[in-house]
């Protein structure tokens, strides 16, 4: 079993632990009830908290590029400049097996990794129909013009109409704009690998933020326009078997790497930066991983 795998049943195991406590030495595994009034209340859910210019706290590449957290997406920015040299990979998905994952913040934060080095041009598009966050995730406000969906169903929009330039952020982004009744029946249409197409040539990484794998069939629609997919994985919440499922509906080649999101352990060694390089490793003794990055090695020539 690869370390990735064991890493995740682990968070499972702690999960279990953090939500079934052992009751505390000489009491019985029931307990004496407790009076409503010594609980301590559960604090509510608050917004997420943002910095003056609006961006949500969590995009540490681009509020805080110097933090040890941006550090961890700039070592996942080094795999995809690699791959960009060795495999020509430009179009990036980003992806989960379900939702609430993480997916959305790690596109921003590799956009901003990428968007670090001052000559590359970065793109960053909402691809997920369903759930479309970057505009809130960004400040934007809900007030946002038309988007992708508008230049698919729109011929005389281009992508230069469309997408937002960011000069502060040293990077473009292209929202989802208008969200469909039909997600899957606008992906389906030829004009998304047009615009796909048009991003090519005029930027270096084009980071597509993607519905959840396991639960629509958005990203099988979306795969034959990307060249390789990131695949988020959220510590104590996403399942063996959820991750199984994500990865047997997707094209193993196109396969770049699965991040480990949000554990609570400084990992250092088994971080997202090890995982996603798995598929250099010469000596992985696991064959169900190694099947799934076989492709991807002889890709990128490892």
């Amino acid at each position: 079993m690869s370390k990735f795998l064991k890493a995740l049943e682990r968070a499972e195991q702690e999960k279990a632990l953090r939500r079934y406590p052992a009751p505390p030495e000489g009491t019985s595994e029931r307990g004496p009830a407790v009076p409503d009034t010594d609980r301590v209340p559960e604090p509510p859910l608050d917004r997420p908290r943002r910095a003056p210019d609006g961006l949500e706290e969590h995009l540490v590449s681009l509020l805080a590029p110097t933090s040890f957290e941006a550090e961890q997406y700039r070592a996942l920015r080094h795999l995809v400049e690699q791959l960009h040299k060795s495999a020509d990979l430009s179009v990036v998905g980003v992806s989960s097996p379900g939702a609430a994952d993480g997916k959305t913040l790690t596109a921003i934060n590799l956009a901003g990794a990428l968007a670090q080095a001052p000559d590359a041009r970065v793109l960053l598009v909402d691809a997920d129909l369903r759930e479309a966050a970057l505009a809130a995730r960004l400040g934007l406000g809900e007030r946002t013009g038309p988007g992708l969906v508008d230049a698919i169903l729109d011929a005389n929009l281009t992508l230069e109409k469309v997408a937002r330039v960011r000069p502060d952020l040293n990077l473009s982004v292209l929202l989802a704009g208008r969200l469909p009744s039909a997600p899957y029946e606008v992906l389906k249409s030829p004009r998304v690998g047009e615009l796909l197409a048009e991003a090519r040539q005029q930027y270096d990484y084009i980071v597509l933020d993607t519905p959840p794998l396991v639960s629509f069939p958005d990203c099988r629609i979306i795969g034959r326009w990307v060249d390789g997919f990131l695949i988020t994985v959220a510590a104590h919440r996403t399942s063996r078997k959820l991750l199984e499922e994500a990865l047997n509906v997707t094209e193993a080649a196109k396969i770049v790497g699965l991040i480990f999101n949000g554990d609570d352990r400084h990992l250092s060694r088994d971080t997202f930066g090890t995982y996603a390089s798995r598929r250099s490793s010469k000596r992985s003794g696991d064959g169900w991983w190694r099947r799934r990055f076989r492709a991807v090695r002889e890709r990128a020539g490892d």
